[in-house]
């Protein structure tokens, strides 16, 4: 009997420590399946891994990770921001309406964008913040309030590549030493990103609000402050994406990333970043859209239907946050056996 019952605890015990690893190294467990996908799906249609492709796939995949990034920021204070699309449809239109109408030099029109951006995530963190309406529910309305100013903007409009300056979209396919300009622009956010989480104050509130918001201000940390901050870093960071999406796509609607905040909040959480906040990191989410790009990017190369690509961001999200739930009952009840003994 005491055999069997040290068969079992062992049992438990390596399945825990399997659960334990995978939460461990999530960020090479999506790397490995992400090179394993490319090659099957090269074997399939070898111009995959042409150099045109790949540029147009990490480019694609850069604009959302950076806004993925931002997004992470939110999250990992047990907060969402579903506005995200909005966001940057807004500053990749007001940006484009800038250089048309008004002629002002581009990077001006760039730090306008980005300012935008950062002031529409403002707004959100002040909705939570100050008027304590939940992320979910203020969010998803000014995910209806941004793009409703978008087609006040637009007011029934697009604006075409020919509208805007001359090699305006050429920054898309620009590349240095091979490398796409957009991923280098990436690498330098999610490693300024990840640095700050790791090594600044600022960095363990935002692990500490997410973990225990009640027990981050027994400590003296202003909860609501680094929410907001949060809020605003997301928003800054949406409108760098919608400066970039702007760039390249060039044609541009009121309608301008529509869908994209399922896509970014998948890539974020399948990264590994908890949705119940207090975990994760900025690269997971980065190579979480890369991934998800990778895989948008097959279903057009290998002649599938697009439709199923929302069906996946949605398989997707189910899945990272039942591994995550599976994890933390886990971790919980590694815990308590642990207090017992």
């Amino acid at each position: 009997m005491a055999s069997n019952v040290a068969v079992r605890r062992s049992a438990r015990s390596r399945a825990g420590g399997l659960i334990g690893a995978f939460a461990r190294s999530r960020e090479l467990t999506l790397l490995a399946v992400l090179l394993v996908l490319a090659a099957l799906v090269a074997l399939e249609a070898p111009n995959f891994l042409s150099s045109n492709n790949v540029v147009s796939v990490t480019s694609l995949a850069a604009i959302i990770a950076i806004a993925a990034v931002g997004e992470s920021l939110i999250i990992l204070t047990k907060n969402i921001d579903l506005s995200v699309e909005s966001t940057m449809g807004l500053v990749a239109f007001v940006v484009a309406v800038l250089l048309k109408q008004q002629n002002i030099p581009m990077p001006v029109a760039w730090a306008l964008g980005i300012g935008l951006g950062m002031a529409l995530g403002m707004v959100n963190g002040i909705i939570i913040t100050v008027f304590r309406v939940p992320s979910i529910v203020a969010t998803l309305g000014t995910l209806s309030i941004f793009r409703g100013l978008t087609y006040l903007v637009a007011n029934g409009h697009e604006i075409n590549a020919n509208d805007l300056p001359a090699g305006y979209t050429n920054a898309a396919s620009q590349t240095f030493f091979d490398i796409p300009l957009f991923v280098i622009l990436a690498v330098a956010v999610v490693a300024v990103a990840g640095l700050a989480l790791r090594y600044t104050v600022f960095g363990r509130q935002l692990y500490a609000v997410g973990s225990n918001a009640e027990a981050a201000a027994t400590i003296g940390i202003r909860s609501r402050t680094t929410v907001f901050l949060a809020f605003a870093l997301g928003g800054m960071l949406a409108g760098v994406a919608g400066v970039l999406w702007g760039i390249q796509f060039g044609q541009l609607y009121a309608s301008s990333a529509s869908g994209q905040s399922l896509a970014i909040i998948a890539a974020v959480v399948v990264g590994g970043v908890s949705i119940a906040g207090g975990s994760g990191t900025v690269m997971g989410a980065a190579i979480g859209a890369l991934f998800l790009g990778l895989i948008a990017n097959a279903l057009n190369v290998l002649l599938l239907p697009q439709e199923w690509l929302q069906m996946i961001y949605g398989a997707v999200i189910l899945f990272a946050v039942s591994t995550d739930a599976i994890i933390q009952r886990r971790t919980q009840l590694a815990k308590a056996r642990s207090r017992i003994r």
